[in-house]
């Protein structure tokens, strides 16, 4: 009798010999040990058919067929059982299987030792062969999964944003799913991408939930959106710390308090970015400027504003206009005060005494008047917002 006798005894047997194995696998590996991770009866039909796979290539050579293993190793991806889990498993039932296939062949003494040391060779490569099978479809099944879940989670983030969802039911369940808190405070961030696709915000996510701050995201052609839980009181303090280090230009919303109102904070975030002057990275906050905030809502009527307050100076040269402007920007800042805007601007205050008298002139109107301050105010904004910049260029 050669091996093929062993094979068959063994296979005679298989169904019995496949719940052994699943048996000995749940005794082993705790991941196995939670039925309603892995039910014993898959676990039982998995062992079953590979025992039967080796079984049937030793009784008759036949070519080793993966599908099995790949079955396997794509199952207990779907369960969530780790591959190093999955793999370890695996050695057990075989290693399982060839001790019975050692205990069947001393019954047999037709079967020499040489015979055993051949076929131990071969079923160990089987077992290396079926193992990598299992591992490729464990891995193509963990990507495949990891792509539907971001695309499930970025359409609920969509979803949210765009005010899809709306009954009180369906918004717990994709805070639950997003892993947010059912209430807020919330607030919503949006950054600018340098490039078409590009994340400004790379790991953002991550270094949100170190801190404690879970958070949804949902990247753009042009931005960076997301959806920050502000759990702790320092919660804001905390992102808007974080949200510094990226170096990227970010827009944040006041705090909301329901998710449906997370249109309109988008809205109030990508206001914020827009109030960004100049190019650089920053981060503004919608209710730090709320001046700001209105004119970046308004970009028609504020560069309508911009040449009813401030067209004179516009008309004027570029190095005399940069001097007029900046000299009003520092006399802004420095609260009216002509020592504290020289200081700021290196010269004399007689400079900027003069400076301003000549923006007096040009727009026959005086900086004491509250009205005309409050003008040339909102329009400083507005001549330094992104539709002026770009219109300058």
């Amino acid at each position: 009798m050669d091996f093929t006798g062993v094979a068959g005894a063994l296979h005679a047997r298989l169904p019995e010999l496949g719940e052994r194995i699943a048996e000995r696998i749940r005794a082993d590996v705790v991941a196995y040990q939670d039925e309603a991770l892995i039910p014993f009866d898959s676990l039982r039909h998995s062992c079953t058919a590979n025992a039967d796979l080796v079984l049937k290539h030793l009784s008759d050579a036949a070519t080793p067929d993966p599908l099995p293993a790949r079955e396997t190793g794509r199952i207990r991806a779907k369960q969530g059982v780790p591959l190093a889990d999955a793999l370890h498993a695996y050695r057990i039932g075989f290693e399982f299987l060839w001790s019975e296939i050692l205990d069947e062949a001393y019954r047999h003494p037709d079967v020499s030792d040489a015979q055993l040391v051949a076929h131990s060779a071969k079923i160990w490569s089987l077992f290396g062969r079926y193992a990598e099978a299992v591992a490729e479809a464990h891995r193509e099944t963990t990507a495949e999964l990891t792509l539907q879940r971001q695309a499930r989670r970025s359409a609920l983030v969509e979803a949210l944003f765009t005010g899809v969802i709306a009954d009180r039911t369906t918004l717990w369940e994709a805070a639950r799913e997003l892993g947010l808190p059912e209430h807020g405070p919330y607030a919503v961030v949006a950054a600018e991408s340098a490039a078409p696709g590009t994340e400004p915000l790379v790991g953002i996510e991550s270094a949100l939930r170190q801190a404690h701050l879970p958070s949804a995201w949902r990247l753009l052609p042009d931005q960076q959106i997301g959806l920050v839980a502000l759990t702790t009181q320092t919660a804001e303090t905390t992102g808007l710390g974080i949200l510094r280090r990226a170096h990227a230009r970010v827009g944040v919303s006041p705090g909301f308090h329901s998710l449906r109102e997370t249109p309109q904070a988008l809205r109030f975030a990508r206001l914020a970015l827009a109030s960004l002057p100049g190019s650089g990275p920053g981060v503004a906050r919608f209710d730090d400027r709320p001046l700001a905030m209105v004119v970046a809502a308004a970009p028609a009527e504020a560069s309508h504003l911009v040449k009813v307050a401030l067209g004179p100076l516009l008309d004027l040269p570029a190095p005399e206009r940069a001097r007029l402007l900046v000299t009003l920007e520092h006399w802004f800042a420095a609260a009216g005060s002509v020592a504290d805007a020289a200081e700021a601007l290196f010269v004399h205050p007689n400079t900027v005494r003069y400076r301003l008298r000549r923006i007096e002139e040009l727009t026959g109107r005086l900086l004491s008047d509250p009205r005309t301050a409050a003008d040339f105010g909102a329009a400083l904004l507005a001549v330094r917002g992104p539709a002026q910049e770009q219109r300058r260029t």
